[in-house]
């Protein structure tokens, strides 16, 4: 019996020589029919490529506007949907919508929640002295980019308002321990009429502080036995704000070696009107005390008709390093009349001895020797920077003994 080999077929397998011819014809034989079609059209080539890329623009925005009509549908169904279960609700629907009761008026977010903030009050009727503790705050809204908040807390009494306090800034948290007392000099019998209000800010440097929220106690129905301490929602801030005395921006630069400071008044924003046609004349004080005492004060420009002066101008002053922590800077705007006296549109002043925003500026100042530190402050009345900050009379300085002082405008 003999052997047969058995000799498979042999299998084709393409090169790649061979594909790549393959591909290269097929190629070859689409871009000569294009040719030809292109050829057929009795149009200049560039003619025939505009035409195409207009068509395929039109293309998409119709199918944009499909779309965006296709969305707007759907919300549309959605909000008659919305309508029909408020006309199934039960009672007088009409009234519900028009005129809802005053404790569901929902002004923009006042129902998203605004975080709780714990606080004290005490009497001490020997000295007619009402001590407000700011404990600390819980669950803040988060009112910057990163979900979270620079709170701190403005606390003052009205109608009165002579004196208004604030905390210390706490950077980045929602929780912060603030642990603050400030005393107001109130009489027993303004108590009745008195309300104690404690405003949560978010701070920003460069821009107005946002409000995250209040609480507003009526001191009438507190029971003074006992010292009070507790937490309390935040609400929304009343619509009757306080007056708006505008805003001013000023950097601040130490130095320490040279024994140098330097303030810029750069510009402010939203002044009060003083004049009779709707604007004002407004010009910045810059004054430093030294110990509570006045010591130098210099002047801008005066700009004329305007809410919203530009000043940029500079002022230096030789403190010494243990003057500057003895020195507290007083900044007004005032309102240059011709013909009459001068009249104060609003104050601010910093320094060890400020509080809130003001001493963050002056402590950033002083962790940043020779760089200027430039931020806004909201301006305060008169009556309530004199309140806090009380100054004596000049100091005297014999004969040569001067302060010198440095006045430049660029």
């Amino acid at each position: 019996m003999s052997n047969s080999t058995l000799t498979s077929p042999p299998s084709f397998h393409p090169t790649p020589s061979s594909s790549h011819t393959s591909t290269h014809s097929v190629q070859s034989e689409v871009d000569h029919f294009v040719n030809d079609l292109l050829d057929k059209i009795p149009l200049p080539r560039w003619v025939t490529y505009t035409i195409f890329a207009v068509g395929g623009l039109l293309i998409l925005i119709c199918t944009i506007c499909i779309c965006v009509k296709c969305c707007c549908k759907k919300r549309n169904e959605k909000k008659k949907q919305k309508q029909i279960n408020l006309r199934s609700l039960e009672g007088n629907t009409s009234r519900s919508l028009v005129q809802p009761d005053v404790e569901d008026v929902d002004y923009g977010s006042a129902r998203k929640p605004r975080g709780k903030l714990q606080y004290s009050l005490e009497y001490r009727a020997a000295q007619a002295e009402l001590v407000v503790g700011i404990k600390q705050a819980d669950s803040l809204k988060a009112m910057d980019l990163g979900g979270t908040s620079d709170p701190y807390v403005k606390v003052y009494i009205i109608p009165d308002k002579s004196k208004t306090c604030e905390t210390k800034v706490f950077r980045n948290t929602l929780t912060p321990i603030f642990n603050e007392h400030f005393i107001f000099q109130t009489p027993k019998a303004s108590l009745a009429t008195s309300t104690v209000v404690m405003q949560v800010f978010d701070f920003n440097r460069f821009t107005k502080h946002d409000i995250i929220g209040e609480l507003r106690l009526q001191l009438s129905a507190v029971d003074w036995n006992h010292v009070i301490e507790e937490w309390r929602d935040l609400s929304e801030p009343a619509k009757f704000e306080e007056e708006n005395l505008g805003e001013i921006c000023f950097s601040l630069r130490y130095v320490p070696t040279a024994g140098k400071l330097t303030v810029v008044i750069l510009e402010a924003k939203n002044l009060k009107s003083m004049d009779t046609g709707g604007s004002s004349d407004p010009y910045v004080k810059v004054q430093l005390a030294l110990d509570k005492r006045k010591w130098k004060k210099k002047k801008t420009s005066i700009k004329k008709k305007t809410l919203h002066p530009y000043y940029n101008e500079s002022f230096t002053f030789d403190v010494s390093f243990d003057q500057i922590q003895r020195v507290n800077l007083v900044i007004s705007v005032w309102d240059h009349d011709a013909m009459t006296r001068n009249d104060a549109m609003g104050k601010i002043y910093l320094g060890c001895d400020a509080s809130g925003n003001q001493l963050r500026h002056w402590a950033d100042m002083l962790s940043n020797p020779r760089r200027p530190v430039a931020q806004w402050h909201n301006l305060l009345t008169a009556e309530q920077v004199n309140s806090t900050l009380v100054l004596k009379k000049k100091i005297p300085f014999p004969g040569k003994n001067r302060i010198p002082f440095v006045n430049t405008t660029f």
